[in-house]
């Protein structure tokens, strides 16, 4: 396999600007297929969240196409298929909508373009329809597919899979990854167009100055030389949980200072983390607005275990917040933490990422630099900038499909 070295890339990294609106010549109406959505929370959700409101307020249109939700309330601007509760993630919906009943949908709205978010269930029906339109199709990574694989023991089933990726992403103008990392996974599988759409941070909603004492003492039971330990996300097995509590249970066991460890988020491994959670665990549910904001700007370390994330948005709002991250040294979260950027990177092991959170622990002056680090990168990471450059490829991609629809290569390659 090799890499290309005309791969192109909408940079990850910009000063903040103002919001740029779409190029005249370009109406942007786009199709968003999606097998996660609003009201359902992660950082897929919340990032196609962004891509809508980012698009409507450049002057473009969607029409977000997602599975139904027990909890989600009518909105015009989205269509819900029937689906089913995935089995092994209750929390997660699974559909397999008609191509008929997709494309009626697909006639009434008028897209200029089609991206599908997932490879499975409703962006495999999104895939399909735009290929029988004629409508040009990209799509994003956003699931690392050789570390679930890894994860789960399923290594026997990576080649036909990758073949299904390759299949699936191939058949459009652009592949979205969210890091460099991810990008050259991708084209190491011979998946082609790829393209960086990174993420950014609010640094206004995310800040140090949100930290509160009042917070510390009411929600987490902690005082002013209470080292409290936050993580963020869902709880689920993948996510590196074990590893976390483990070497929370090691940092305790290690130190004579008062600790409180704090999670937010919600998933399927839920019960399991709190029947293994150290003392001083505290399980706060999925916090929002200013209550994840406050955990964020009032706990004193950052622990983040994943191997599995193809980003980690979490920790961009932790660099945001002046919190310093301790974090399991993979390729994805590397690219983000490079020279110790707001954090430090330990083997995925839970002895040395105890030894990390101890070390901190006991070093308020290296806390404090990388506290500054961390909050001069994330400044560096502006959504607008981000979106004004993803939309910027979006036009790139509508007007070239406009100049290959007379040669049929959107049909032939779909």
């Amino acid at each position: 396999m090799t890499s290309r070295a005309l791969t192109h890339a909408v940079p990850i990294v910009h000063e903040p600007r103002a919001v740029a609106a779409l190029n005249e010549d370009v109406e942007l109406r786009l199709a968003l297929f999606t097998d996660t959505a609003l009201p359902q929370l992660n950082g897929v959700t919340r990032t196609l969240d962004r891509l809508a409101r980012a698009v409507r307020a450049r002057g473009g249109e969607v029409l977000t196409l997602t599975t139904t939700d027990d909890g989600a309330t009518y909105d015009p601007a989205v269509r819900r298929f029937p689906s089913l509760s995935f089995w092994a993630y209750p929390q997660l919906r699974i559909a397999a909508p008609s191509g008929p009943a997709v494309m009626r949908e697909l006639r009434a709205f008028g897209p200029t373009l089609v991206h599908a978010a997932t490879p499975f269930g409703v962006g495999l029906a999104g895939r399909a329809a735009a290929q029988r339109m004629g409508l040009p199709f990209v799509s994003s990574y956003h699931t690392s597919f050789s570390a679930y694989a890894a994860f789960y023991g399923l290594g026997l089933l990576s080649e036909p899979g990758w073949r299904y990726l390759r299949w699936f992403h191939n058949g459009g103008l652009r592949t979205y990854c969210p890091t460099r990392a991810v990008q050259h996974e991708l084209e190491s599988h011979d998946v082609q167009r790829t393209r960086i759409w990174g993420r950014g941070v609010d640094t206004k909603r995310f800040s140090p100055r949100h930290r509160s004492q009042a917070f510390r003492e009411s929600r987490l039971g902690a005082y002013p030389d209470t080292i409290v330990v936050a993580s963020v996300g869902r709880l689920a097995a993948e996510k590196g949980l074990d590893l976390a509590l483990d070497a929370m249970r090691q940092m305790r066991e290690r130190t004579n200072v008062p600790i409180v460890f704090a999670f937010a988020g919600d998933g399927p491994y839920a019960a399991t983390c709190r029947a293994k959670a150290p003392t001083g665990t505290r399980f706060l549910g999925r916090l929002e607005g200013a209550e994840l904001a406050a955990l964020y700007a009032s706990a004193d370390l950052f622990v983040f275990p994943s191997r599995t994330d193809t980003f980690g948005n979490v920790l961009l709002e932790a660099m945001a917040s002046g919190l310093p991250i301790v974090a399991a040294d993979v390729p994805s979260t590397r690219e983000l933490l490079r020279n110790g950027e707001g954090g430090v990177l330990v083997p995925a092991d839970s002895g040395m990422m105890a030894d990390g959170l101890v070390t901190l622990a006991r070093d308020t002056k290296r806390r404090a630099e990388l506290s500054a680090r961390g909050r001069a990168t994330a400044a560096q990471h502006s959504w607008g900038a981000v979106f004004d450059a993803l939309l910027s490829d979006y036009a790139a991609v509508v007007r070239s499909a406009k100049r290959s629809a007379s040669s049929g290569w959107l049909a032939s390659s779909a």
